[in-house]
């Protein structure tokens, strides 16, 4: 009997092997998110000539939203796989990202809903800006921008949600 719970126990360890596939898919996304801003920069310098000032800083709103959620990857993606697969090893000479082994899955969970605030706020600021110059509708662009801050305050009452309970639950472990 003590063979067969010591041969599940090795199923369901070696099962975080799993995870890795997902980690590498996400690594994939980042080279989409690198091609489509080499993308946007690209169209940036073609139309800057007669682009209005308003649609440079969309574009750049959108490099930046690209980078952010880009961050959010990279931290998902090896914070992830050092928590619940393997410790990344570094060769001599290889850099090691210095909050790399410091975030736990709590802590990786508030990170990333502070991210999603951040990328949230900017959707909301080109939304802000696209209607604030073309829509012709006032209603319209009340109700739209009504809903848009409104799921974007939903977003940082959860961060902040997920901040609290996590210095709460968490806060005897950390002395």
């Amino acid at each position: 009997m003590k063979t067969l719970e010591t041969l599940f126990e090795q199923c369901i360890l070696l099962s975080r092997w799993l995870l890795v596939p997902i980690y590498l898919a996400l690594a994939a996304v980042l080279v989409l998110f690198t091609i489509k801003a080499f993308q946007e920069v690209i169209h940036l310098f073609a139309i800057i000539t007669t682009a209005k000032e308003v649609d440079l800083i969309l574009s750049v709103l959108a490099l930046i939203d690209m980078a952010l959620v880009a961050n959010l990857l990279v931290m998902v993606i090896l914070s992830s796989y050092e928590t619940f697969v393997s410790s990344i090893d570094v060769g001599e000479g290889q850099e090691k990202p210095s909050w790399l082994g410091r975030i736990d899955a709590a802590t990786l969970k508030v990170k990333l809903a502070v991210a999603i605030v951040a990328i949230s706020s900017i959707h909301l600021l080109k939304a802000f800006m696209t209607t604030m110059g073309g829509q012709d509708d006032v209603s319209v662009w009340n109700n739209q921008l009504f809903w848009l801050v409104v799921i974007h305050l939903t977003f940082v009452l959860s961060a902040l949600g997920m901040a609290v309970i996590d210095r709460i639950a968490f806060a005897q472990h950390r002395h």
